[in-house]
């Protein structure tokens, strides 16, 4: 069989690319036109809807397409309201934020969300966490996941705070694609080494036997 990997069964590179091309823009668009919001917005919108046309013609799934979309508008819209450029990029700090807690919660009640992702590309549903081996590594791998918003938060929060814009850009480039990419392969080499030697590995959950119904009163 095929040694995969995270990266070949969750992709995700083509999208955290797409994702840094719309702050990227709005931060060009904001140096441009003289520091304006405005024509970071315009700038943005425009690349973002750019990259969905060409991300639906490429067939990535509409919803997906979809969300993307409107988180470049709702980050779009905060910025207007609120006047500050920075405030393009708080919807990324409270995802992070989010999203770190979200995956803590799972690993602590033992669901965690990277066997959650993964057994529901593999088609498994649930069955992998009835082998106590692969909850286990699941658990153990999430935590780089962990890592990972936790160390865009320690970089975004600072700069969100002070107020720069063209860092921040920056930021999010650097830690998207990058250290989502390091993210898959920490991940993976840790899951690997959580397996019990022998083990079939995550396409082949071991669940273990039911106990045999008594025919004795």
């Amino acid at each position: 069989m095929k040694d995969e990997s995270l990266a070949d069964l969750l992709g995700g590179r083509r999208g955290a690319i797409d994702a840094t091309l719309p702050p990227v823009a709005f931060v060009a668009g904001w140096l441009v036109t003289g520091q304006s919001v405005w024509g970071g917005v315009i700038v943005a919108l425009a690349v973002g809807v750019a990259v969905a046309g060409w991300r639906l013609r490429r067939g990535d799934r509409p919803r997906a397409v979809l969300v993307g979309l409107l988180a470049v508008c709702l980050a779009a819209m905060i910025a207007l309201r609120t006047g500050r450029a920075a405030d393009f990029f708080l919807v990324q700090l409270v995802s992070n934020a989010a999203s770190a807690l979200v995956w803590t919660v799972s690993i602590v009640l033992r669901w965690p969300l990277l066997g959650v992702v993964v057994g529901t590309v593999l088609g498994q549903r649930t069955r992998w966490r009835r082998d106590p081996a692969l909850v286990r590594a699941y658990s153990r791998a999430s935590w780089v996941w962990v890592l990972q918003y936790a160390v865009r938060l320690a970089v975004f929060l600072p700069l969100y705070a002070a107020d720069q814009v063209v860092a921040l850009g920056v930021a999010r480039a650097a830690l998207t694609w990058p250290l989502v990419a390091a993210c898959l392969a920490v991940s993976w080499w840790v899951l690997r080494r959580t397996l019990p030697d022998g083990h079939p590995g995550i396409r082949h959950p071991v669940t273990e036997p039911q106990p045999a119904m008594s025919t004795t009163d």
